[in-house]
């Protein structure tokens, strides 16, 4: 095995001996978690120099003193982190981990009929490996994804949910990752499988929290299938410490007239990356991949989509609305790839930024790769602070300034969070952005 160890690979390669020698699980695994080492070495992190990088330096990253957090037991601080977020008021089954690790005794489990299953990765290996053997790493591509191959090789636990054909889970699956990673370099790897059955419904919240403001590594990695007709809604909040480093990816391959939505709303952490890549594998479909970024300071929030249509008659749909402080910024890269067999696509890409500082910045770069003739795909992007005329507008319906301003950044952030179609989720995403939008002065141009 080679390793790039001018950039940090070398020392994580060396310590996976240990790792292995010290985790379980069926035969077939071991040889997955190897082929995810081996990916990770040869490709190294990734630098300024790989063009899908090149907005966002993950140096830091590779020079932290990278090591697996250890399971710890958990204490009040988890506790009360439950009990202080949006989260504690939605109903429904909840799978809580602690640096990645099931904590039980904070989760709540409702029963479940109809074959359905919700429960933590690990122990679901130990009694269903052979249905697991057939998804896990078939969605989440660690070719071109080294942060994807150093979770296959490193990953500690997560959430498994199945539900069979024709079943609806009626109220929302939430996922909740609590950091409580007090060192440098403190990696956290959970892996979630979502399997959604054909003509399932299925509503899953994946979020992420902390109880400490330290350097931390979140490398997290989602896989979901869709199976035809299915209906699947996928929200995930990244709202990680202010030092920490969050990188993620969500995989997904969708089915015939499936309908699916991926929303990431990213609020926290110094440096946050989401690698978002789906597969159209079925005629017919729907997919919506919808999203918000609130930077302040210097943090940077990175969105990358991959949305391949591999059959015909298929309409994706990327809608992404940054709004930006201090000196921060965020990242915008979406590439939409049309087969030469997806004829009658409809694709479509937004993205807009807007900066509440003169020191903000945003990058977007939307793509379109078309092998077929017969598409209707766009593709559109906006940087700018408010618009003046909108504001005198609304000055002139009788509102002062502040009021009008506060009007439009909230209608601005609104826009995404309306397409929440769980109305339990969409209200506590939308009071959390509501939140943290009045806690910024620069919201009354101040």
């Amino acid at each position: 095995m080679t390793t790039k160890g001018n950039n940090g690979t070398e020392a994580v390669v060396a310590q996976f001996a240990q790792f292995a020698a010290d985790t379980h699980g069926p035969k077939w695994l071991a040889p997955l978690r190897k082929a995810g080492l081996a990916s990770f070495a040869d490709q190294g992190y990734p630098t300024l120099r790989d063009e899908d990088w090149r907005f966002t330096n993950v140096a830091p990253v590779a020079k932290l003193d990278f090591h697996p957090a250890p399971a710890v037991a958990a204490n009040g601080a988890e506790s009360r982190a439950i009990s202080e977020s949006v989260f504690d008021g939605l109903d429904g089954h909840r799978l809580v981990f602690v640096n990645g690790f099931f904590a039980p005794q904070l989760s709540r489990i409702k029963p479940v009929a109809h074959g359905v299953r919700i429960e933590n990765l690990s122990a679901a290996l130990a009694h269903d490996a052979a249905l697991i053997e057939k998804h896990l790493g078939k969605y989440a591509q660690v070719e071109k994804n080294s942060f994807a191959a150093l979770n296959q090789a490193f990953f500690s636990d997560g959430a498994f949910i199945y539900v069979p054909s024709g079943v609806e889970v009626a109220e929302p699956v939430q996922l909740l990752y609590i950091s409580s990673a007090k060192n440098t370099g403190e990696a956290i790897l959970p892996r979630n499988l979502v399997i959604a059955g054909a003509h399932s419904k299925l509503t899953v919240v994946e979020s992420y929290l902390s109880t400490v403001n330290a350097p931390y590594f979140t490398n997290a990695v989602t896989e979901i299938l869709a199976g035809d007709n299915a209906r699947v809604e996928h929200v995930k909040l990244q709202d990680e410490a202010a030092g920490a480093f969050h990188i993620a990816t969500i995989a997904g391959e969708f089915g015939r007239t499936s309908n699916v939505t991926v929303h990431s709303f990213a609020l926290g952490a110094k440096l946050s990356r989401n690698n978002i890549r789906v597969k159209l594998a079925g005629e017919g479909l729907e997919c919506i991949l919808n999203g918000l970024y609130l930077t302040r300071e210097e943090q940077l929030a990175d969105h990358h989509m991959i949305v391949e249509h591999a059959q015909p008659h298929c309409a994706s749909h990327e809608y992404f609305n940054g709004i930006l402080d201090d000196k921060s910024r965020g990242v915008f890269h979406g590439r939409i790839y049309v087969h030469p067999e997806a004829q009658k696509t409809d694709a479509k890409q937004t993205n807009k930024n807007l900066l509440l500082s003169d020191d903000a910045s945003a990058n977007t770069k939307p793509q379109l790769e078309i092998y077929a003739d017969d598409v209707k795909c766009t593709h559109g992007a906006t940087v700018g602070q408010l618009n003046a005329e909108s504001i005198f507008y609304l000055r002139t319906r009788g509102m002062d300034e502040e009021t009008a301003r506060r009007m439009l950044i909230h209608a601005f952030a609104g826009e995404i969070i309306e397409r929440i179609r769980c109305e339990p989720a969409r209200e506590v995403i939308d009071k959390l952005v509501w939140d943290r939008l009045e806690a910024n002065p620069h919201l009354l141009g101040k």
